[in-house]
């Protein structure tokens, strides 16, 4: 609206080949000095800000060169393939008055938007930094470890107090691309933290998740394999393995079986992860299939395994969380949508029901991570064209986000001592629920315990201290992003909580051969008893 100002609103894209791609978003500025060539989609229309009186020629939607409105038409650049560059959202100021259009663009702060295109890993280092540098407050960025490689393992963070762990508030993370061929899910978690920071405090629901939940994103955890898939394949390619030919899904290690593998660097640096945090709950995005799976994904007779499922404590918790994706889902929930897939009823599956795997990255998480993960397969071709990503993210959408909820189920809570000095390593559990390797508080005295509305007798043992028991009602925690919250204190403490953490070893195989020892007892005592009601 000022004279001698000509803006434009649109789309641009430069037209050579590798150079950035600009996503126009409403009201965002960007420079382009007479003389830069711009290329526009056929079929868009130039719009015009308010008060827009500059010459028709300008308006062309093929695209041209600013400053002169008879320049012969570029060429669109391709869109969705493989290489393409992170962009961003801005719109174009078709400069004619020089200093003033310059000062007018140092007023509207460029806008980080992203295509829906397969990235690298270089470009999307760029886009997590891009991502942190506008949304500082909200927002962490730091690589947990390199690959074999030597390439980032990024996570973003983010949150209301995004830098360190706040008591009381759930850390909640997603891995995508464990295999690097399965790719759908990498971009998925790009388009998600795109729309969480661009939608705090304007989507309350996105607002609220960001003030109750510390939210981690590693969208690569295999970036070897990724830039290894030079052929898209739906079923298979090398791209799988990471760079020293190793399956990552199954080199974690098992509670089932001694699977005597070399633990990777990208496996130990998320084995560090879980260590140094207190995930509560995570997902791990795969390709392939279409379907929620969850724990446990080995087994043996102790977890039911001669019936063909293998059942945690925790199975009816599981099951839920593997609904709740599957029923937000656009089809999931249909269990039949991959035609050379089992029938999965209501889109999920229990994970040895399914086929038995060794070192499966969610029930490590789930026995020495203290954190409930399930598996979601997100496309019946592991690797599909990036003309289908928007589809995709129209799909997930809104499971993505209702399931980061569910880290609100149960209780949370603190254990004091009588002075309100927190005491780690308590044990706290659900009575019924006991958990193989127990869960316990955090350094800050934590404890979180996800499940399902209903009534529960929670067991707090202190060491040298007994027990406390209590009994509570859990209400549904994630209709209002908060789990019921409950402290114990213990008026005594006699000796001082150390470490205990269990040990990474085959903790099951002990269940097993003490059931084993344990079954020609019973046979002999029911035989027995059968003898003795004949003969009397």
């Amino acid at each position: 609206r000022l004279p001698g100002l000509q803006r434009l609103c649109r789309e641009v894209r430069a037209p050579r080949a590798g150079a950035m791609r600009v996503g126009a978003r409403p009201g965002m500025l960007l420079l382009l000095p007479p003389g830069t060539p711009f290329s526009a989609r056929a079929g868009q229309q130039l719009r015009p800000f308010p008060g827009f009186d500059g010459p028709a020629s300008a308006r062309r939607p093929e695209g041209g060169v600013v400053g002169q409105g008879g320049a012969e038409p570029l060429e669109p650049a391709g869109r969705g393939e493989r290489g393409s560059p992170v962009s961003h959202g801005v719109s174009v100021c078709f400069q004619e008055a020089g200093s003033l259009c310059l000062a007018l663009a140092l007023l509207f702060p460029v806008a980080v938007g992203l295509e829906f295109s397969y990235h690298p890993s270089e470009q999307l280092g760029t886009f997590l930094k891009e991502v942190h540098r506008q949304h500082p407050s909200i927002t962490s960025l730091h690589s947990v470890g390199r690959s074999v490689a030597g390439r980032d393992l990024w996570i973003l963070v983010l949150g209301r107090f995004p830098t360190q762990h706040t008591i009381g508030i759930p850390e909640f993370k997603y891995i995508a691309n464990m295999h690097g061929d399965e790719t759908v899910g990498r971009e998925l978690l790009l388009h998600l933290i795109d729309f969480l920071v661009t939608n705090d405090k304007s989507d309350p629901v996105v607002t609220r998740l960001i003030d109750s939940t510390r939210i981690h994103i590693m969208p690569s955890m295999n970036p070897d394999g990724f830039e290894a898939t030079t052929v898209h394949d739906c079923y298979y390619s090398e791209g799988r393995f990471n760079k020293n030919g190793k399956d990552l899904n199954r080199n974690f290690p098992d509670v089932f079986n001694s699977n005597n593998v070399t633990i990777q660097p990208e496996t130990q640096a998320v084995i560090n992860w879980i260590k140094n945090e207190t995930f509560v709950l995570s997902a791990n995005l795969h390709g392939g299939a279409l379907v929620a799976s969850y724990t446990f994904d080995n087994g043996n007779p102790a977890t039911g395994s001669l019936r063909g499922y293998s059942r945690s404590p925790d199975d009816d918790v599981f099951m839920h969380l593997a609904k709740t994706y599957s029923s937000n889902h656009a089809s999931m929930y249909k269990g039949n949508e991959c035609g050379n897939k089992p029938v999965f009823p209501y889109g999920i599956t229990n994970g040895y029901a399914w086929y038995q795997l060794q070192g499966g990255m969610q029930d490590y998480n789930y026995i020495w991570g203290q954190c409930f993960e399930i598996t979601l397969e997100l496309s019946c071709c592991k690797y599909p064209p990036a003309s289908q990503l928007q589809a995709f993210w129209n799909d997930n959408k809104a499971a993505l986000i209702e399931y980061i909820k569910q880290v609100h189920l149960g209780i949370k809570g603190q254990v004091l001592d009588r002075h309100g000095q927190p005491i780690p390593n308590v044990i706290v559990e659900a009575k019924g629920r006991e958990h193989i390797c127990p869960y316990r508080t955090n350094q800050h005295g934590e404890y979180y315990l996800l499940l399902l509305p209903g009534s529960y007798v929670l067991n707090a043992t202190a060491p040298g201290s007994g027990s406390i028991l209590k009994t509570l009602i859990v209400p549904n925690g994630p209709e209002n992003f908060s789990a019921l919250k409950y402290d114990f204190v213990f008026p005594e403490v006699s000796t001082i909580a150390r470490d205990a953490s269990c040990p990474t070893k085959p903790l099951y195989q002990d269940f097993e051969s003490i059931s084993a020892a344990v079954k020609p007892t019973l046979h002999f005592l029911a035989l027995m008893t059968v003898l003795y009601t004949v003969f009397k």
